[in-house]
């Protein structure tokens, strides 16, 4: 008789630190996988704390509150389905990231993670232990062998576990969104199927945890890389997967595959799930930002309102003498085309009685960029007092271009506890809003159509902070600055190679000096939605105090 097993995955959102909540996520997938005859449910990799818990993990009250709860899952899923579910493990004083295999009412089997990233976002190596490969174990019919996530990069674990007679793959991964990084993972797990021959299970989290996304994208592959599921992104799933024996061994049953987006519905996806989950999951469920007419904040204002719906949104405008009249209309029209409250703040009487203050201090000073940080800072004053009265979160607003180059006001515009839009560059910002007038899909909370009118996305940028002001003034047009810091900052570029790419070297220059010397606002800046390997936080770490520039 032909033998079958049935693998339900639970592409699901925990929480960091929500060890109960966590848990009860995964009783309400195992009864689910229960119901439809599953012989086991697989949950992604450190799930019953969270991920990534950072340092949190190494308090030993927390990780022994996790096994806690682990046991207490084993115990009460006695009946049905086998769990394999992700946590720590402190052993012989020692701290493993393992993955539990819970049949029972017990821990059937403990498999510990071996290769430990330490690049990019992850610090796994200042946590864990790193262990021995760890074998395979039976689960009703089947040998499973469980590489977990970094496992799965090498292939000494997968071939391992396969020489030892595992007979699918199963690989729990914590595994952040960044563009293009759907097709590295599925490159590399093709590799793994073809060099043991065994069908493989990818499953991936979903879900914001402070400036990481993850996108579940999860996927099965069979012998010969040959796709049998890819579960939808950004989105809680649980799947049912079926294996079937045959002569060549055990194989994957044909089942749901969705259509991989393109990057900028990826992109816009991971920023409008990153700001709902850091809102969230910190107990907020409505957000402030000030509104300028101009297009950050108008894409800002478009994240919020599709993460939260726009009726959780409360826009600001904060005007001075420098506000022309086409941004108060125009802040106006995006307002109303999303469908968020607008009030309006003069900034005017704040500023004139800071200016008279300060006069006795400023005399025989010259007027200078001083005067108009004050406008700025005063707009942070005024939008933090009414996060503080209404309980609403303040959104920040800067790019990734004048994030990079000091171009906003630490104190002023820089105020808030999150910016959705961190790691996009200000040209993809223009992109990011002519798709979302485009595009709408389901998950969207705000109206489709042309949300972010024509008007915003095209005029010339600038911060209306002096008379006739525009953001070239002061820096290159968007498309050189965001070429030349893509290459400063994402391939770390020397300057020769830049100047052989065809960018003037001056303007190079004075790019790099304006890129080290604003480490000291990054520091102090919002967190926000990651989107690239290269993004301001964990993944590129600059001193504050740095006197070295490329001599090139």
């Amino acid at each position: 008789m032909t033998q079958s097993f049935r693998l339900t995955l639970a592409q699901l959102n925990p929480v960091v630190g929500a060890l109960a909540d966590n848990a009860a996520q995964a009783r309400e997938a195992w009864a689910q996988a229960r119901d439809a005859g599953a012989d086991m449910v697989a949950f992604p990799e450190m799930f019953i704390t969270g991920y990534q818990t950072q340092d949190l993990v190494m308090k030993p009250a927390f990780a022994r509150a996790a096994e806690a709860e682990i046991a207490r899952l084993a115990a009460d899923c006695a009946e049905g389905p086998a769990i394999g579910i992700g946590g720590p493990l402190i052993e012989g004083g020692k701290l493993y990231n393992v993955y539990f295999v819970l049949e029972g009412g017990r821990i059937a089997a403990v498999v510990k993670k071996h290769h430990l990233p330490n690049d990019l976002v992850f610090d796994e190596k200042r946590l864990f232990t790193p262990a021995d490969i760890s074998g395979p174990y039976r689960v009703g019919p089947l040998r499973i062998g469980t590489p977990i996530c970094e496992d799965a990069w090498h292939e000494d674990v997968a071939e391992a576990q396969a020489e030892s007679g595992a007979e699918i793959l199963l690989v729990p991964n914590g595994s952040p969104y960044s563009r293009a990084r759907h097709d590295t993972r599925m490159g590399l797990m093709v590799q793994r199927v073809v060099e043991t021959g065994l069908p493989l299970v990818y499953l991936n989290m979903v879900g914001g945890q402070d400036d990481q996304v993850f996108d579940g994208t999860s996927f099965v592959l069979n012998p010969g890389g040959h796709l049998t599921h890819l579960v939808p992104g950004f989105v809680d799933r649980i799947v049912h997967v079926d294996f079937t024996e045959t002569e060549d061994g055990w194989r994957a049953e044909p089942g749901e595959k969705t259509p991989l987006p393109d990057d900028w519905e990826r992109d816009y996806h991971a920023m409008v799930t990153g700001t709902r989950d850091y809102l969230l999951k910190s107990g907020f469920s409505k957000v402030l930002l000030g509104l300028s007419g101009g297009i950050d904040s108008a894409l800002v204002a478009t994240i919020a309102s599709d993460a939260l719906g726009p009726e959780n949104v409360h826009c600001v405008m904060l005007p001075s003498e420098y506000t022309s009249a086409h941004s108060l209309e125009d802040a106006a029209d995006v307002a109303r085309r999303l469908g968020t409250r607008l009030d309006t703040v003069s900034i005017g009487g704040p500023r004139a009685a800071v200016t008279e203050a300060l006069a006795p201090v400023f005399e025989g000073y010259a007027p200078d960029v001083t005067e108009e940080n004050i406008q700025s800072r005063l707009r942070g004053v005024l939008l933090m007092a009414i996060s503080n009265k209404t309980g609403a979160m303040l959104l920040t607003t800067g790019n990734k271009s004048e994030v990079a180059v000091g171009y906003a006001t630490i104190y002023g515009d820089m105020n808030g506890g999150y910016n959705p839009i961190k790691d996009l560059y200000k040209t993809r910002v223009f992109e990011t809003c002519r798709w979302r007038n485009l595009n709408h899909r389901d998950w969207m909370l705000a109206p489709a159509g042309e949300v972010i009118p024509p008007r915003v996305i095209d005029k010339p940028p600038s911060a209306e902070l002096r008379e006739d002001q525009k953001d070239e003034d002061s820096l290159p047009p968007y498309p050189v600055l965001d070429s030349i810091l893509e290459g400063l900052v994402d391939r770390e570029a020397s300057i020769e190679t830049l100047v052989a790419e065809g960018h003037d070297r001056d303007t190079v220059r004075k790019i790099e000096r304006l890129l080290y010397i604003s480490e000291w606002k990054r520091y102090q800046s919002a967190p926000g939605a990651r989107l690239t390997t290269r993004s301001f936080y964990l993944d590129r770490r600059y001193p504050m105090v740095n006197r070295w520039r490329d001599p090139s």
